[in-house]
């Protein structure tokens, strides 16, 4: 309902701000703290929190109000801080510029800033000064010297070329899209699920990574290829059954189950999920409201722990509150950032079915004693 999507703009706005805020002045080396376990992830962290944070919000940029009320006029705010952060990232002369050409790390975070790209081409790169698209292109494709490990991350390297075809490079690669998409489909290991890499993690990164980029990269260049268009409907189709897995492991208090690495990216296990409510694609009798007040308890359930952020609003390490034993030791400051991929449906407009209503979820029915449908695997 309405008030629903105030607590979903206030809290996407209380992750945000510091970050598009102090980029945009480019002051956020100066200003975000780095908080991990080795020191030298200050060469990362900027791009992850700019790149995973402007790959949650790109929907809502590009198709949130324009003009009227308080959320049109916060979305042209954070338009232009987004593109004044686009300058400052990629700019060899800006106090900001980015790490897009050093270590393996920058591969994934510019994948992530791609990813913004392709969900919000006008705000994040058409509407971008000529002498910045060239610097966000030259950013991008410094990232090819490397080569991805052989797991999710070949989906890093697909998405920014993906993103390349789209912006109108004429040099995108097409075998990196291609490699990515057939591993992954010798990856799949059924019931709508991927291993990460050879071996089967029981974690979050279909969520985090493999199932969002891979319906993204399909829907966007899937009609460049045959081969890659007849993966469609089965890439699709497996992406619908995992989201019915990650709304029924929301509990009736808005926990989910503790598993695996990464766990500090708290909601951002939830991307999946809230891509497929964006894009209409929710199956197995789920409605779009039961999936927006079980998301919304998730994000009430984290957000509203103290310690979540620090003094000055920057998110710590920590699932519930601030842990920083939860933090492997790629995770730093701006990691945490992917938490904002949990407010893809913003992208919605107020008036959609996801905004309506009041719904339980699946865990909530039936341990109250409802009743829902008997679940098959896919």
């Amino acid at each position: 309902m309405a008030n629903d999507r105030i607590y979903w703009l206030q809290t996407m706005s209380k992750i945000a701000f510091p970050v598009l805020n102090a980029l945009s002045n480019q002051q956020l080396k100066r200003l975000m703290p780095v908080e991990g376990k080795v020191d030298y992830r200050d060469n990362f962290t900027y791009l992850e929190a700019f790149g995973r944070l402007l790959c949650g919000i790109a929907p809502w940029l590009e198709t949130g109000p324009r003009t009227g009320g308080e959320e049109g006029r916060l979305r042209k705010q954070y338009a232009e801080l987004a593109r004044k952060g686009m300058d400052a990232a990629t700019n060899p002369s800006s106090l900001d510029y980015m790490n897009f050409s050093k270590g393996h790390q920058p591969i994934v975070d510019a994948a992530f800033l791609a990813h913004a790209i392709v969900r919000a081409p006008d705000e994040l790169f058409h509407k971008l000064e000529p002498e910045v698209k060239k610097n966000v292109v030259q950013a991008l494709k410094a990232t090819r010297s490397r080569k991805p490990f052989f797991s999710n991350w070949l989906l890093f390297s697909a998405m920014i070329e993906t993103a390349l075809f789209l912006v109108g490079e004429e040099d995108w690669d097409p075998m990196r899209i291609d490699f990515a998409l057939k591993q992954h489909e010798q990856w799949y290991v059924g019931d709508g699920m991927y291993s990460d890499g050879v071996e089967f993690h029981m974690d979050y990164y279909n969520s985090f990574v493999i199932q969002p980029m891979l319906v993204d990269i399909i829907e966007h260049i899937g009609d460049q290829s045959w081969d890659w268009k007849q993966m469609k409907e089965s890439i699709n189709s497996r992406a619908t059954r995992y989201a019915v897995i990650q709304e029924r492991s929301i509990s009736p208090e808005g926990t989910f189950p503790v598993v695996g690495r990464s766990i500090a990216y708290r909601f951002g296990a939830f991307q999946h999920l809230a891509q497929m409510a964006l894009q209409h694609k929710l199956g197995g009798n789920l409605e779009p409201n039961q999936v927006r007040c079980a998301l919304t308890a998730v994000i009430g359930r984290v957000i509203e722990q103290p310690g979540t952020f620090d003094e000055e609003g920057w998110l710590q390490i920590g699932l519930c509150g601030h842990q920083p034993e939860l933090g492997e030791v790629y995770i730093s400051t701006g990691s945490l950032y992917l938490c904002a991929t949990v407010f893809l449906p913003l992208g919605l407009p107020e008036d959609d079915p996801f905004w309506q209503g009041e719904a339980d979820w699946t865990a909530k029915k039936v341990w109250s004693g409802g009743k829902i449908p008997i679940d098959s695997a896919l």
